[in-house]
C-alpha cells in the first residue's frame, strides 16, 4: 500500500473501531449496571432478562440482513446510518421512564448497532490490503476486548456515582463525534445493484432465532420440560430448517450457500459459534453472583471480572505475530483449551468467598483463550472471501458471535437459576444487595457452577471439531 492509501486506510479503522466501541460498550457495561437499571424502572425478571438479551437478540438477526444489504445497497451508507440510529437511541434510553419504554429504546439502539457490526470488519477489510488485513482486523479484536475492560468498569463507577441514566447520556456526544468523523473518512463502496435483498430469508431467520432464544430465556423461570419453551424451540428449529432450504433455491439468498463450501471456512464458522457462547456469559455471571452473594456494589463488580478484558488485549496481537509462524488451527485449539481449562476450574472454585487472586487468574487465562483465538479466526474468514462477498461472510461471522453470546447468556442464566424460586431470581436480576438467604445462596453457587462448567464443555468441543478437522485434511490448512 502506498502512503495515502496506508492514511485513508488508517482513518477508516480508526472511525469503524470507534463505532464498534460503543456498540460493545453498551453490552458489557450493562452487565454490572442491569441490576440497578431493573430496580429504578421496577422490572420483573423476564423484563430484566430481556432488556439484556434483547439488544443481542436484535443485533444478531439484522447483522445478517445488514451483511447482505452492504454488500447491495454500500458500507457506508449503513455504517452511517445504523451509528445515527444508535445515538438516537441512547438518548432515548437515558430518559426511559418505564421498563417496557427502555426495553422499546433498546431494541432501536441494537437496530443501529447492527449496522455498524454488519460493516466495521468489511471496511476495514476493504481499506487494508491482504498483507496487512490480518493487522487491521487484530485491532478491532482489540477494540471489543477493550470494550471488556472499560464497559464493566464504567457501568459500575458510573452507575455507583451518577446513576444509570448517565451511563446511556455519555454516549450520545461521542457517538455524534463518531459519526462526524465517519462522515468524514469513509469511502463508498460499489454495489451490487442488479442482485435482490432476500425478504423471506431475512424474515425466516428473525423468526428461527427469536424463538429459539426465547425458549431459552424462560427455561429457567418455566422448567426445561415446559410445553411453551419446548414449542418455541421446535418452531425456531423448524424456521432455521426451512431458511436453509430457501437459501438453496432462491436466486440472490441472504447467505450465499458457497461461503459454507469451504471445509475450512465451515469449521471457522463453528468455532466462531461455540467459543462466543463462553465470551460475555461468564462475565454477566460472575458479575451478578458477587452482587448477589458477597454484596459487592456494582463498581466493585466490575472491578473483578475486568482481568478476562486484559488478558484478551494481551493475546490479540500476539495471535497476530503467531500466525506467522503457526496455522490458525493450532493457535485456534490452544485458544480455546485455555478457554475451556479457565471455566472448568472457575467452576470448581466459585463461592461467595472467593479469593479476588483466584477470580482474577481464572478470568484473565479466560481472556487469553478468547483473545488467541478470535483474530486468527476472523482474520482467515474473510481473508477467503471475493471483496463483493466480504459483507455477507463478515454478517454470516458476526451473527454466529451474537448468536454464541445471546444463547450463551440466556442458556447460562436458564441453568444457574433454573432451581431458584422467582422471588430469589427477582433479587439477583434487580436488587443487588446481599438479600438471599443461605439456601439461596447454596443454591445459586450450585448453579452457577454448573453453567460454567457447560460453557467448558462446549469450549472443549470446539478444540476437538477443529483438531479433528486438521487431521482429516492431513495436514493444516487456514481456517
Amino acid at each position: 500500500m502506498t502512503d495515502d492509501a496506508d492514511r485513508v486506510g488508517w482513518a477508516v479503522l480508526v472511525a469503524a473501531s470507534s463505532g464498534a466501541l460503543l456498540c460493545f460498550l453498551n453490552l458489557s457495561a450493562l452487565n454490572v449496571a442491569l441490576p440497578a437499571v431493573a430496580r429504578s424502572l421496577h422490572a420483573s425478571p423476564t423484563q430484566a432478562s430481556w432488556i439484556l438479551l434483547s439488544y443481542m437478540l436484535v443485533t444478531t438477526v439484522c447483522i445478517l440482513s445488514f451483511g447482505r444489504l452492504a454488500d447491495l445497497w454500500g458500507r457506508r451508507r449503513l455504517f452511517l446510518s445504523g451509528l445515527g440510529l444508535f445515538v438516537v437511541a441512547c438518548a432515548a434510553c437515558a430518559f426511559a421512564p418505564t421498563a417496557d419504554l427502555m426495553l422499546a429504546s433498546r431494541i432501536c439502539q441494537a437496530v443501529g448497532a447492527a449496522g455498524v457490526m454488519a460493516n466495521a470488519s468489511a471496511l476495514v477489510s476493504d481499506a487494508f490490503g491482504r498483507r496487512k488485513m490480518g493487522l487491521a482486523l487484530g485491532v478491532l479484536a482489540m477494540v471489543a476486548a477493550l470494550a471488556q475492560v472499560v464497559g464493566p468498569l464504567a457501568g459500575g463507577f458510573v452507575v455507583s456515582w451518577w446513576g444509570w441514566r448517565a451511563l446511556f447520556m455519555l454516549n450520545v456526544p461521542i457517538g455524534l463525534c463518531v459519526l462526524a468523523w465517519s462522515w468524514k473518512v469513509l469511502p463508498n463502496s460499489a454495489a451490487a445493484q442488479s442482485e435482490r435483498f432476500d425478504l423471506a430469508g431475512a424474515a425466516l431467520s428473525l423468526i428461527g432465532i427469536g424463538c429459539v432464544t426465547y425458549a431459552l430465556s424462560m427455561a429457567g423461570t418455566s422448567g426445561w420440560t415446559s410445553t411453551p419453551v419446548w414449542a418455541f424451540m421446535l418452531a425456531g428449529l423448524c424456521a432455521i430448517v426451512l431458511f436453509s432450504g430457501v437459501q438453496m433455491r432462491v436466486a440472490s439468498p441472504l447467505v450465499d450457500p458457497s461461503l459454507f463450501s469451504d471445509p475450512g471456512r465451515r469449521i471457522a464458522y463453528a468455532g466462531i459459534l461455540l467459543l462466543s457462547m463462553t465470551q460475555a456469559a461468564p462475565l454477566l455471571l460472575v458479575a451478578l453472583y458477587l452482587q448477589a452473594c458477597a454484596g459487592l456494589e456494582p463498581s466493585e463488580a466490575g472491578l473483578r471480572i475486568a482481568p478476562v478484558a486484559f488478558g484478551m488485549l494481551m493475546a490479540a496481537p500476539v495471535a497476530g505475530i503467531l500466525l506467522r509462524r503457526f496455522s490458525a488451527e493450532s493457535i485456534c485449539v490452544g485458544g480455546m483449551l485455555l478457554a475451556g481449562c479457565a471455566l472448568a476450574t472457575l467452576a470448581a472454585l466459585l463461592q461467595p468467598a472467593i479469593g479476588a487472586v483466584q477470580l482474577s487468574v481464572c478470568l484473565w487465562v479466560l481472556g487469553l483463550g478468547i483473545g488467541s483465538f478470535v483474530t486468527p479466526n476472523n482474520a482467515s474468514i474473510l481473508q477467503s472471501v471475493l471483496p463483493r462477498r466480504r459483507g455477507i461472510a463478515n454478517g454470516v461471522r458476526s451473527t454466529l458471535q451474537n448468536t454464541g453470546i445471546m444463547v450463551g447468556t440466556a442458556l447460562t442464566l436458564s441453568v444457574a437459576m433454573a432451581q431458584l424460586p422467582s422471588g430469589s431470581q427477582r433479587m439477583i436480576l434487580g436488587n443487588g444487595s446481599p438479600g438471599l438467604s443461605n439456601l439461596d445462596v447454596a443454591t445459586f453457587t450450585q448453579g452457577a457452577s454448573s453453567a460454567l462448567a457447560l460453557l467448558a464443555v462446549l469450549c472443549l468441543a470446539g478444540a476437538a471439531l477443529i483438531a479433528n478437522s486438521c487431521r482429516q485434511a492431513g495436514q493444516p490448512q487456514s481456517a
